[in-house]
């Protein structure tokens, strides 16, 4: 069924049913109905979690099962692309908190293989991030109290690449080792000059070469340029053993954003992500005290990929003008952000600090600060 068809009407009242994070069950708001989620056959589930061939993927050359028609629209402030399943026209942007409307138009996709359920409710998310928030120093005062009594946090499930390789590489450096050489030198000490002895490290460079090889597997790669990639990167680790085959009920309720990195580009981060790896093997491989490294030549194979999401709690914060968001791993709670300063508080610290400062030097020693000595202390 197309995306823009998806419907989960409640079989008692009709009304539309929501995913139940931590659960495999849509529940419906209106009247409390659940409806199971059906569980995937375990050949079925195998089959899903395949990965794909990388080849393929980059020479646009999937086969029609393994594409998707989407309904997207970029947000006009942040990027991100969003999709939304239904008969939907205009929404909010879950990232950034902006208007949007979908066109009519439709994009084809890399469909989504598996994705890793929502774990959290949306008061576990708030109550993760109002944690977080209370640990901020010089945070403006209304940024707590936002998140506590703010608008309900945005369920997302963002866009991933994983991609595997096996990789040989051969390399050719230079392995340094240290010794050392005792010199004798003249110091002076109290104003008269003295001889000591002392160590002096020098290194002896040997040349080195060899091979290693190294095994990667689902190196993950956020394929989203609509949040920092910082955040994203930090809301790890992800349990990749709680996938599932991608199953529409499973976005009942949410939101899902397309992916905005490319496949290719997905596969260049990944490649730097490993070639960092296969760096410090070798740095290993040679040994030694210090190391330097010529060249690395990797040959590269095996190479697959999946698509998948991962869910996000998200939240929006304007201070001055400007949005900061907040992000909650929907799976383990992790949290991640972009804060404002108060200005205020700052402030306020420097002037205490200064004060105190000040008091310690005059008590310690008024003459230093040209005051006259208190007569408590004489």
């Amino acid at each position: 069924m197309p995306q823009d068809e998806y419907r989960w009407p409640c079989e008692q009242c009709g009304a539309q049913l929501r995913f139940a994070p931590g659960q495999t069950r849509l529940v419906c708001d209106h009247c409390g109905h659940v409806q199971e989620i059906p569980a995937e056959a375990p050949r079925n589930r195998a089959k899903a979690l395949q990965e794909l061939d990388l080849a393929k993927g980059l020479r646009d050359d999937l086969s029609s099962g393994e594409m998707v028609d989407v309904r997207t629209t970029t947000c006009p402030n942040c990027g991100a692309l969003v999709e939304i399943t239904g008969a939907t026209h205009a929404t909010e942007c879950p990232f950034c908190a902006t208007p949007v409307v979908l066109d009519t138009g439709t994009t084809r996709h890399i469909k989504p293989q598996a994705l890793v359920p929502f774990a959290l409710t949306e008061a576990e998310a708030r109550k993760a991030m109002v944690a977080w928030m209370g640990g901020l120093w010089f945070a403006p005062g209304t940024l707590l109290e936002y998140a506590r009594k703010g608008r309900a946090m945005n369920g997302v499930y963002v866009p991933f690449w994983t991609f595997d390789a096996d990789t040989s590489s051969h390399y050719s450096g230079e392995r340094g080792e240290y010794y050392y050489e005792t010199r004798t030198v003249q110091v002076r000490v109290n104003g008269k000059m003295e001889t000591r002895q002392e160590q002096v490290r020098h290194t002896r460079w040997y040349s080195a070469s060899g091979r290693v090889a190294r095994d990667f597997d689902d190196v993950l790669i956020m394929a989203s340029r609509s949040l920092p990639e910082r955040l994203g990167d930090e809301l790890t680790p992800w349990d990749m053993g709680a996938l599932v085959p991608y199953n529409p009920e499973f976005l009942a309720g949410f939101q899902a954003e397309g992916y905005t990195v490319s496949l290719a580009d997905g596969h260049d981060e990944a490649q730097e992500r490993m070639s960092a790896v296969i760096l410090q093997d070798v740095r290993r491989d040679i040994g030694g005290d210090e190391q330097r490294v010529h060249s690395v030549d990797t040959d590269w194979s095996d190479e697959t990929f999946k698509h998948i999401l991962l869910p996000i709690w998200t939240a929006a914060y304007k201070y001055n003008g400007k949005s900061y968001r907040f992000l909650v791993n929907g799976q383990t709670g992790e949290v991640q952000g972009e804060r404002p300063w108060s200005v205020w508080k700052i402030a306020f610290a420097v002037i205490l600090a200064a004060i105190l400062v000040f008091g310690a030097i005059y008590l310690s020693d008024p003459e230093a600060l040209n005051l006259p000595r208190p007569d408590w202390m004489n």
